[in-house]
């Protein structure tokens, strides 16, 4: 399956539009990580508990977009963005989304 952010493909040519597919995850964080993440606040520095938690989110939702794009019988998605919001206090989703297409090779 070819992933990508832009509109096209260099030397694939989109002979089928599939519609529109998207995943989505909503995290919440680990008291634990809260605390790490506060005393952290103080000193700077990366929070990598955040940023696995932020990882894993991306990766979920990526592959339950891909899924649906599989679904549809589709080989690429393209135009692939992501988004983030807050659900609640202490949670938020990671939404990714995109356009599943039929690619062949061009010429």
């Amino acid at each position: 399956m070819i992933v990508v952010n832009t509109e096209t493909i260099p030397g694939q040519t989109i002979v089928e539009v599939k519609g529109l597919v998207q995943g989505n995850t909503i995290r919440a964080k680990h008291l634990g990580r809260d605390i790490g993440a506060s005393l952290k606040n103080l000193v700077g520095g990366e929070i990598r508990a955040y940023t696995e938690l932020l990882t894993e989110a991306r990766r979920e939702a990526l592959d339950r977009m891909l899924g649906q794009a599989r679904q549809l019988g589709a080989n690429a998605v393209v135009n692939v963005r992501f988004t983030t919001s807050a659900v609640a206090g202490g949670a938020a989703e990671l939404y990714a989304y995109g356009t599943a297409v039929v690619v062949a090779p061009a010429g």
